[in-house]
């Protein structure tokens, strides 16, 4: 019922209220109608001509100068003042000693690694783990730098041994060079660390 009430008073209401602003603006309208047209009108000239002056004609005109550069430094003809270019001259020392100092390049070495990815602490053995885990294992690293016969040699945690194995699987190493040929090295040992995160 209320909103009936508002609807019966609302929109006579509206109309009166936009009668009556509407009567306003159209009494403003004119009123400034009035005030235009009191005013001086303001002439505005959009065809007018700039006259161009003739530069022909004027005496007074001067071309500017450009800079000189300036002039070279004075070359030096005194002989002294030059660097004495005969440096100091002292005799090599002779060593009486029979040496054999070889090239110093020895191209043979042993088998470096390259590529070492840690191994996955498998979740299957964190429960029994000490906070620190070794496993040993032994390889053997073939002439193209692959991993091959790998071992485990000793374990602190026998449960940790095959995620060692794994990732000893994917290391890659340089081939042990001997005579610039690359050979197999066998029996490589390293220690892998199982570290559990606190």
């Amino acid at each position: 019922m209320g909103s009936a009430i508002r609807l019966i008073f609302g929109i006579p209401g509206a109309a009166v209220v936009t009668a009556l602003l509407f009567l306003a603006m159209a009494y403003m309208i004119k009123q400034d109608a009035k005030l235009d047209e009191e005013k001086a009108a303001l002439n505005i000239n959009i065809t007018q001509q700039l006259q161009d002056t003739d530069l022909s004609s004027t005496k007074d005109f001067k071309r500017p100068t450009l800079d000189t550069p300036p002039p070279p430094p004075p070359a030096v003809t005194d002989p002294s003042n030059r660097p004495a270019l005969d440096g100091v001259r002292a005799q090599v020392p002779t060593i009486d000693a029979n040496l054999n100092v070889g090239s110093g390049f020895n191209p043979d070495r042993d088998a470096q690694p390259l590529v070492r990815i840690p191994p996955q602490y498998p979740e299957r053995c964190m429960s029994r783990a000490k906070a620190k885990e070794t496993v040993f294992v032994e390889f053997d690293v073939t002439p193209d730098g692959t991993t091959t016969n790998i071992r485990v040699i000793d374990t602190t945690n026998s449960c940790l041994n095959s995620a060692a194995t794994r990732s000893v699987e994917r290391w890659k190493y340089q081939p042990k060079i001997v005579e610039n040929q690359a050979q197999w090295r066998r029996g490589v040992q390293t220690a892998i660390t199982f570290e559990l995160a606190e």
